[in-house]
């Protein structure tokens, strides 16, 4: 057992056996926003159909219809007036449509995909098709099978195998289904969960209630309830109607379902007339009624409700899962059956009466016990109905949702490289190499205003409008363009920092010495006062801009906003902000080494820094805090520059220290794949770090906080570190997928456990942007310094000649 909430907040206890108890998974796993069904959905008549819509219903009870969609498929030449649940259909014979519903899943941010699995409802040899879907899918798959054979063909094996392994998580309704993909499948049993067919919560009730609906009052009613086909059997409980008749002349026995659609194609209705020809011969026919409908949710209660006696008479044993004998049970009825599977399982304990396959005698005499003795009739519906409580609908739901929530978890832990699309590979040979640089989605997220901050996959998105964070970033980058490029057609780099300038100067309030973050589309401030990070960045964009530009006039607008922005600093209290505005004060005094009255700044934020990492830090926790969250190198790196340049020994220790640590802990199998830490959590002492979401700009901050390290110790393995975590970008990560998309030069937002972010919103491309041009110039200086080693033997020796 074990928890989940409900939608009301309460712990409500969930049956998912074959699968270790998860404390932590109400508390901390958030819900799937959204989810896609895969299989059959009403009104098409199947069971299938049936348990998919009674599923999706369950869910968007409990925890909200806005979650769910459909994705049925389509039997050949036939269509269905579908409700609104469902998005999108699948052609039962056309493999396209099943690859295009992955691109359709893949590019409209699903959370997870819950596949309804039977071999006959999908296209191809034993329903093969599917897999061109399943293979593409990005994110989490959890694939309910709804039949488990102990004997399957060479296909049948093939196809479930595959979808097994491609499957995150697996259910099945019984224990002997369980066991049966532990046994014959070698499936482990971590991966199994155990979760009952759902049943109508309906009340316990006298079957007289009902019979008036069917016109039976004063008889005794068997049913049986489903699709009608050979192998239900239904025959030889007609054929023990005449010994039941003999001693229990007011007994009638309803059929009702409508003959199965596979079988009324090929055959039309041979199997119900043969049914109503054998009644017939027998003497029996006004004891039968076959109420050929397929019945709703409402209905189903009624005829399940007249019912004194349910039976499933089937002819074979291999038949893992019978929804309609879980809802006789849930409805509290006694019930007859012949032993195949689940009939064997849920009728344990006296739930129920097992009679031989194809014996109309034992229906027969199984029948006249029950109505001959009411007491062990009803004490037999009594336990039926105990048993089913735990299996209603609800209670499925919830367990369900807990399956989805454990498959998201467990894919963080273990994600899995994924295929892009083919009009999403990067045209970049080898993970290893470095990029073009391309600035084309830089200038197409830039307006007359400043940088948009975010976007609709490479579509800027004006809605989100900007913000002083972002066209920080951006004058930081514009300025290192600007300074790194040989070519500057038009002066396209300088004129962006001009408008990202413009942009600070905006955003700066004279009165509050501070400045605004979140403008929107229509230029109006969202707010009066911006975070401190935010101003901590400006701040070092400004400082770049003295340190780096060589544009006059730029410098001069942006040497006047620096010096009155500054003192707001002291009053800061975010250690992100410190760091970020050392990083500007650094710049500033690179170019402008004696001012004394900007070094008193700069030396005050980074000792608060060294003060809280020496009050924080341990053996086992080298860090200034008790969590760690975003930007994280940028702490370090500040400590470092700032203890180099003001010759503090201790402080540049502290800041190497701190570095070394958060490298250890951002990496898989040690230099293996760069991991930087998750925002979906983040890393708090003495807990899991979140793996997930996998942010561009922890990955920039990482580089430059590495090369800043090269820099102060000349130690090749930083430099060495720093390439490392670029590939991250370029395909070296957890998914193996680029984050950099070559084909628009921006950067797709993030890392999922399944997928990537397909928005190349500002924050990301600049990131990248950033990154890159820091790698640049560190193997443009490298290679700098070794043609200097390599001609100054020559020279030497041209001297002395």
């Amino acid at each position: 057992m074990h928890n989940i909430e409900n939608s009301h907040g309460h712990p409500t206890p969930v049956r998912v056996a074959a699968t270790p108890a998860l404390p932590w998974m109400a508390s901390t796993m958030p819900l799937p926003t959204r989810i896609a069904f895969v299989g059959n959905y009403l009104p098409r008549e199947c069971g299938i159909a049936t348990f998919t819509t009674d599923l999706c219903t369950a869910l968007g009870a409990e925890f909200g219809e806005n979650r769910l969609f459909a994705i049925p498929v389509n039997d050949p030449d036939s269509q269905y007036d579908y409700p609104d649940q469902v998005r999108l259909e699948l052609t039962q014979e056309d493999i396209s449509s099943y690859e295009r519903a992955a691109e359709f899943l893949n590019f409209n941010g699903n959370d997870l995909v819950c596949l309804q699995h039977e071999y006959g409802i999908y296209g191809g040899a034993a329903g093969r098709m599917i897999l061109a879907m399943l293979r593409k899918l990005k994110m989490p798959l959890v694939t309910t099978l709804h039949t488990v054979l102990r004997e399957p063909d060479a296909n049948q094996r093939i196809v479930l195998e595959e979808i097994i392994e491609l499957s995150d998580r697996v259910v099945v309704m019984s224990e002997l289904a369980a066991q049966l993909l532990r046994d014959v499948y070698a499936v482990p049993a971590g991966k199994i969960d155990v979760i009952p067919h759902g049943v109508p919560d309906m009340p316990f009730m006298d079957p007289n209630f009902f019979k008036d609906k069917f016109g039976t009052e004063g008889k005794s009613v068997l049913l049986t309830f489903g699709l009608l086909s050979p192998n239900k059997g239904i025959e030889n409980v007609i054929r023990a109607l005449p010994a039941i008749l003999e001693k229990q002349p007011n007994v009638v026995y309803i059929v009702s379902g409508v003959t199965h659609p596979h079988l009324r194609k090929r055959e039309g209705e041979r199997y119900r007339e043969g049914l109503l020809a054998l009644a017939a011969e027998l003497g029996v026919s006004s004891h039968l009624i076959l109420n050929n409908r397929f019945v709703d949710a409402e209905e189903l209660i009624e005829h399940v409700g007249a019912a004194d006696i349910y039976i499933t008479p089937y002819k074979h044993e291999a038949q893992v899962v019978s929804g309609t004998l879980a809802i006789a049970l849930g409805a509290g009825k006694a019930i007859i059956s012949t032993p195949y599977w689940h009939a064997r399982e849920l009728l344990a304990d006296n739930r129920g009466i097992l009679v031989p396959f194809d014996s109309p005698d034992a229906i027969a005499k199984a029948v006249l016990r029950l109505l001959d003795n009411d007491a062990e009739r009803h004490a037999m519906r009594k336990r039926a109905y105990l048993h089913s409580r735990e299996t209603t609908w609800q209670k499925t739901a919830r367990a369900y949702m807990a399956c989805f929530q454990r498959a998201r978890f467990e894919r963080s832990l273990l994600p899995r490289a994924a295929q892009p699309d083919d009009a999403a590979i990067n045209p970049i040979s080898r993970i290893d190499l470095l990029p073009m640089l391309d600035t084309a989605h830089l200038a197409a997220l830039t307006d007359d205003t400043g940088i948009l901050q975010h976007a609709i996959f490479s579509v800027p998105n004006p809605m989100e409008g900007y913000t002083t964070d972002d066209n920080a970033r951006a004058l930081i980058v514009s300025t290192r363009l600007e300074e790194t490029q040989a070519v500057d057609c038009n002066g396209r780099y300088q004129k962006l920092s001009h408008r990202y300038l413009a942009f600070l100067w905006n955003a700066f309030d004279a009165g509050a010495g501070r400045f605004r973050n979140f403008l929107s589309y229509d230029r109006r401030w969202l707010e009066d006062v911006g975070s401190e990070d935010s101003h901590g960045r400006a701040l070092w964009a400004l400082g770049t801009v003295l340190g780096h530009s060589r544009d006059a006039g730029l410098r001069g607008a942006a040497g006047r906003l620096f010096e009155v922005a500054v003192p707001a600093t002291v009053m800061f209290s975010s250690p992100r902000a410190w760091a970020f505005s050392i990083l500007g004060l650094q710049a500033y005094l690179d170019w402008f080494p004696g001012d004394r009255a900007m070094q008193v700044v700069r030396n005050n934020l980074a000792n608060r820094l060294l003060d809280i990492y020496e009050r924080c830090h341990s053996t086992s926790w080298h860090w200034f805090e008790d969590s760690l969250s975003y930007s994280n190198a940028r702490l370090p790196q500040a400590l470092m520059l700032a203890g180099a340049r003001s010759g503090n020994k201790r402080m540049l220790e502290a800041g190497m220290e701190a570095m070394e640590w958060l490298m250890a802990q951002q990496h898989r199998n040690l230099k293996d794949v760069f991991v930087p830490i998750g925002s979906n959590g983040f890393f708090t002492r003495g807990s899991e770090k979140a793996r997930f979401d996998q942010q561009p700009v922890e990955a920039c901050a990482t580089i430059c906080a590495c090369l800043e390290a090269y820099r102060l110790t000349e130690q090749k393995s930083w430099r060495e570190e720093a390439d490392h975590v670029f590939h991250w970008f370029t395909g070296k990560n957890d998914l193996l997928v680029p984050l950099y998309d070559a084909t628009t030069g921006g950067c797709r937002d993030g890392l999922h456990p399944d997928r990537v972010n397909e928005n190349q919103g500002a924050e990301s491309t600049l990131s990248f942007l950033m990154a890159l041009l820091e790698v640049q110039a560190a193997k443009s200086a490298s290679a700098n310094q070794l043609q200097q080693e390599i001609s100054l033997p020559f020279e030497s020796s041209r001297i002395a000649q």
